[in-house]
């Protein structure tokens, strides 16, 4: 596999989970990396490790504005835009932040980096955009009706990237991540994703709530499969593999109930009271989909893409990670 060394790559909420271990990744491989990032969901605690690096370079700026995307881009020759207002209910919430976070903040930031003539843009997409699509496994160019505004604004940057190509002449690739987990993934918070969520209610011995009757199933994906796909994505050389959208997956499918017992059996190993826990089953969330399966064909065959974790290994690695560093912080 090819590595992007010594270069200058912006990392757009970089102090984010994914955000933060491209900045880790690429800064070990002697590149210089500019971080643009608000902090309205980012910690500055996932950055600490870098900022004594000359390599490093934090700038505090919000993506709605252009001027701090401009700033961002100086000198840069890679972006990899991971900036976003994540979760379906937040969007369903508050769809206004959402959209201009996600849509204006995206637009901003391609129209920046075209005016920089960066060499590559290589943004998050998101499964969500295959909405209300029965077809399984997911393909990229079948989808169905976004389902939450957050749905609608990942799709909207999709059309928007292929657009900057035909009237830019930008180089785009969008990586449509399916339920990405790991080191760095927040527990807490109204918003948390479902692993670290579970995880932590199981280490603090507090009963789990599955949203509905724990069938519904995802394709987990474990970060270091993330960071792959983002630096294939960045060191793709065939023009057919530009300007177009990949999932990012594992190609597994996990039912929530295998996972809470997958996650309890991990964290067992830890503390074995764990080994007896329970979960209980809520009402399902609006807007999520019953079921998600990724074909990674396209990426196997036109990036190189070949995932080195599959889920389970994925979530022993997250859980060791978690007991390890919720446990030094007295979380539980």
């Amino acid at each position: 596999m090819k590595k992007l060394e010594n270069k200058r790559i912006l990392i757009t909420g970089g102090a984010g989970f994914i955000g933060s271990n491209l900045v880790e990744k690429f800064l070990a491989q002697n590149n210089e990396v500019v971080v643009l990032d608000n902090f309205s969901t980012g910690r500055r605690e996932n950055l600490a490790a870098f900022t004594g690096s000359k390599a490093f370079t934090l700038i505090e700026g919000d993506i709605r504005n252009i001027e701090d995307c401009r700033k961002a881009l100086e000198g840069v020759e890679y972006v990899l835009h991971e900036a976003a207002l994540g979760s379906v209910p937040r969007s369903i919430k508050d769809p206004v932040t959402s959209t201009e976070v996600n849509i204006v903040g995206f637009v901003n930031m391609l129209f920046a980096a075209s005016e920089a003539k960066v060499k590559r843009f290589v943004y998050a997409a998101s499964s969500s955009t295959y909405g209300d699509s029965k077809t399984l496994p997911k393909k990229e160019d079948v989808i169905g009706k976004p389902l939450s505004p957050y749905a609608i604004t990942k799709y909207v940057n999709e059309l928007y990237a292929e657009n900057f190509h035909d009237l830019y002449g930008m180089d785009t690739v969008g990586l449509r991540y399916f339920n990405v987990f790991g080191r760095r993934q927040d527990p807490n918070g109204a918003y948390a994703a479902v692993i670290p969520k579970f995880v932590m209610q199981l280490m603090q011995h507090r009963q789990v709530v599955i949203n509905g009757d724990g069938s519904y199933s995802r394709d987990f994906t474990y970060i270091d499969n993330v960071l792959q796909a983002n630096e294939l994505a960045l060191t793709a050389d065939d023009p057919r593999a530009l300007n177009t959208v990949y999932n990012v997956a594992c190609g597994e499918q996990t039912s929530l109930q295998t996972l809470f017992d997958h996650l309890k059996d991990f964290l067992s190993e830890f503390d074995p009271a764990i080994a007896d826990a329970r979960p209980c089953y809520g009402a399902v969330r609006a807007g999520d989909i019953p079921h998600s399966l990724a074909s990674i064909d396209k990426a196997r065959q036109l990036l190189g893409y070949a995932p080195r974790f599959d889920v389970k290994s994925g979530l022993r690695a997250a859980c060791q990670w978690y007991w390890a560093n919720l446990k030094d912080k007295g979380a539980i």
